[in-house]
């Protein structure tokens, strides 16, 4: 079977709808299939964090076209429309040939790259299969005259997947219900493994924690990642337990924003901007940390969340639908605190320092049942199965 994977993102970017479409990728190529690719760029290797283009195409499981996105400049009336058709038919042109020869096309979020790439598979008769992370349903708008691409992509489309259950719900209640929806939860690589006190240890002096107390949170540094509420919750976790680390792993906008609330709040001492991590050194961190914390605005299913507690870590979470989702998966190594107390964020992160423990037996049963790599990938092949008969 020929699987052509089409995204707007690849590794090194850590964007979801990068990392599924490698993982099934290296997933189909043990299996004796062969994963074809349609991406933009990614982001970390154009910027020069990262290896060039070359460099990535070589850590790819299978051949990839590169189409370059268009900067998106200032809107000028009338002109929006004109511009998308443009960049549709340069589209059209760069991925015929990789579409062409898939089986099977599997679509990964939105974006005109997808969407376009969908539309044509669909017309030439391929199966399509779609998968939805979040922001796709969650920010959702039918438009109602001129394109809307993806609604007939979404339509179109043999099979839907669902990074939640929460996500598809949101989606039933949008007036999006059609035959052909599933929820398959994002896989958790086997380095995101629970670790024993010695190898705990190990990472802290790897990672240079030298501090009693460490608290993690893997996230773009974006408004909807909440991390300006974790800091405000630093004061009030210090003042109990001043021997605390913040590690904070991503890069994003509110970089010089959140370094600027620190300083001002007087806890930057205790507080880590690590950057953009590689996964493996997000594992250590997992690994190393007491309590990851996810005070984001808006989640599907957080992959961040469930690696932690793949590393043995319990999770506090605000009350996004992801977190409620997770919190009724792992039962207490979750917990989930309102959005709209902020008080209740640094108090919950507080009573877990006073009694820290690692994550119960149960959760690691929950992992292996429906996030595991074997059991996600044999569930992504069925649905292939199923659009080709």
């Amino acid at each position: 079977m020929r699987i052509c994977h089409v995204t707007s993102h690849l590794p090194p970017d850590q964007a979801a709808n990068a990392l599924l479409p490698w993982h099934l990728g290296r997933w189909a190529a043990a299996s004796g299939d062969t994963p074809l690719f349609v991406a933009h760029p990614p982001r970390a290797s154009v910027s020069g964090d990262a290896g060039s283009i070359a460099d990535v195409a070589r850590e790819l499981p299978g051949p990839v076209t590169w189409i370059e996105s268009r900067a998106r400049g200032r809107r000028v009336p009338g002109l929006s429309q004109i511009s998308s058709l443009l960049n549709a038919a340069r589209i059209r042109r760069a991925s015929r040939e990789a579409l062409s020869a898939a089986d099977v096309v599997h679509v990964h979020s939105n974006g005109l790259l997808p969407e376009v790439a969908g539309l044509l598979a669909s017309r030439a008769g391929t199966p399509v299969v779609l998968t939805l992370y979040g922001t796709e349903i969650w920010h959702y708008r039918a438009r109602r005259g001129g394109l809307d691409l993806f609604t007939r992509m979404y339509r179109a489309a043999r099979h839907v997947t669902f990074y939640s259950g929460a996500l598809r719900d949101r989606a039933v209640e949008l007036g999006l219900t059609r035959g052909g929806m599933s929820v398959i939860y994002p896989p958790v690589a086997g380095y995101f493994a629970r670790a024993g006190e010695g190898e705990r240890r190990a990472a802290r002096v790897e990672l240079g924690l030298r501090e009693s107390n460490v608290l993690v949170n893997v996230k773009r540094l974006h408004p909807l990642a909440g991390q300006r509420r974790l800091l405000d919750a630093m004061p009030s976790v210090l003042r109990a337990h001043p021997d605390t680390r913040l590690v904070i792993c991503g890069t994003g906008p509110l970089r010089d924003e959140l370094a600027a609330q620190a300083a001002a709040l007087g806890v930057s001492e205790r507080v880590t901007f690590a950057g953009l991590v590689d996964n493996r050194t997000v594992a250590r961190y997992q690994q190393a940390a007491d309590l990851f914390v996810l005070p984001s605005e808006l989640e599907a299913l957080p992959t961040v969340a469930v690696e932690a507690l793949a590393a043995g870590t319990p999770v506090v979470s605000t009350d996004n639908p992801g977190g409620v989702e997770l919190g009724r998966l792992f039962g207490d190594d979750v917990r989930v605190v309102a959005r709209s107390q902020p008080g209740e964020l640094a108090s919950a992160i507080v009573e877990f320092l006073a009694a820290a423990r690692r994550t119960r037996p149960s959760s690691d049963a929950v992992l292996e049942r429906e996030f595991s790599p074997a059991v996600v990938a044999e569930r992504f092949a069925r649905v292939y199965r199923g659009v080709l008969q």
